[in-house]
């Protein structure tokens, strides 16, 4: 049987495969509302009669000015809660562990006016100037993220992943590149990384379940300000103590620049690697993992513990079955006996 394939523990999470959908945004909330609609019960459905092992919801804000655009999901009310807990009791049903990305856009929330941040530097030229959040906001948005991991926690979801990379709120936090701030919040290491383990300690307390923290080990900057490996290294051994089960580990996102490395089917999974060497922690990785052979590769040498799938998941909805065919891994079983004729 392949690594892929296979199922794996990591702590009290049981997954019957090392596939996860990446948390990708649908931009489907045509009434602005944030509420889970039949959409989103087909796409992630769908997914799950593929066998996906881990289906992590697409970013979830805490607020509703943290939403990338109006058409997100959020979490920030009880009603959304209820259509969520219907949504989660459905993937549960066909077979899926099911996770949320809990969310807040900062500075690159596009409908947001203004938008928040914790410093006043806007994301580029056509980006409107966000405001620096004060200490009382900064409270609000812990206390927010708080709330929303309560009613994931209500709806029974198996992992809660907060979202800190791509250059949304809590990666601004991160960067010197982006937090210029003079309080508690800003300035050494510590302090940046301040308002993530607040929210990591505070949700861990009230969550039984898996959580993971999504990060950007390279902002693809070139003046050499941005977090060196061994700051990021720091930050996830924090992470580690402070309750963290797997770091999810991607790139870029946080400045408006193209990657600066050559882009090639597993091109950010060295730092994953970096870090599951460095921190002894479970590690995912994302990035152009098209091939089940490299993503079987990447498993077999340790490189990474699971394997994030985005858009191919989008591409093709029979991905796992054509990789159990490509890996020759007999073992592999369809949905049900029906799903099993078109084998």
């Amino acid at each position: 049987m392949s690594l892929l394939l296979s199922p794996i523990n990591i702590g009290k999470l049981s997954l019957k495969n090392r596939v996860v959908m990446s948390p990708m945004c649908m931009y489907e909330v045509k009434e602005k509302d944030g509420m889970i609609t039949p959409f989103h019960f087909a796409h992630y459905g769908a997914r799950a009669i593929a066998n996906v092992g881990l289906i992590i919801i697409e970013a979830t804000a805490a607020q509703p000015c943290g939403r990338i655009t109006n058409h997100d999901l959020g979490l920030w009310n009880d009603s959304q809660a209820e259509k969520f807990t219907e949504l989660v009791s459905s993937l549960h049903y066909l077979g899926s562990k099911v996770g949320v990305q809990l969310a807040h856009a900062g500075r690159k929330a596009e409908d947001a006016q203004p938008p928040v941040a914790p410093s006043a530097i806007a994301f580029n030229n056509t980006s409107s100037l966000p405001k620096a959040l004060d200490i009382d906001e900064i409270k609000q948005v812990k206390d927010d993220f708080v709330k929303a991991a309560e009613r994931a926690q209500q709806a029974d979801v198996d992992v809660i992943e907060i979202h800190a990379a791509h250059g949304y709120l809590i990666n601004q936090f991160l960067s010197p590149l982006t937090n210029q701030r003079q309080d508690k919040y800003g300035g050494s290491l510590l302090n940046r990384y301040r308002l993530l383990q607040e929210i990591t300690t505070e949700i861990r307390a009230i969550f039984s379940g898996s959580l993971w923290v999504r990060l950007s080990l390279t902002d693809y900057d070139h003046s050499g300000q941005q977090n060196s490996m061994e700051d990021w290294i720091q930050i996830c051994q924090w992470l580690k103590r402070d309750g963290i089960d797997v770091i999810d580990v991607s790139t870029g996102g946080l400045l408006d620049k193209a990657p600066d490395l050559p882009i090639h089917g597993g091109y950010q999974t060295p730092f994953a690697t970096a870090i599951k060497q460095a921190v002894d922690i479970p590690v995912a990785t994302v990035g152009l993992l098209t091939s089940p052979t490299l993503a079987e590769y990447i498993l077999q040498n340790q490189q990474a513990d699971l394997i994030m799938e985005g858009r191919v998941l989008l591409r093709n909805i029979n991905w796992l079955a054509d990789a159990a065919k490509e890996l020759h891994d007999h073992q592999y079983q369809p949905f049900n006996a029906a799903y099993q004729r078109g084998q």
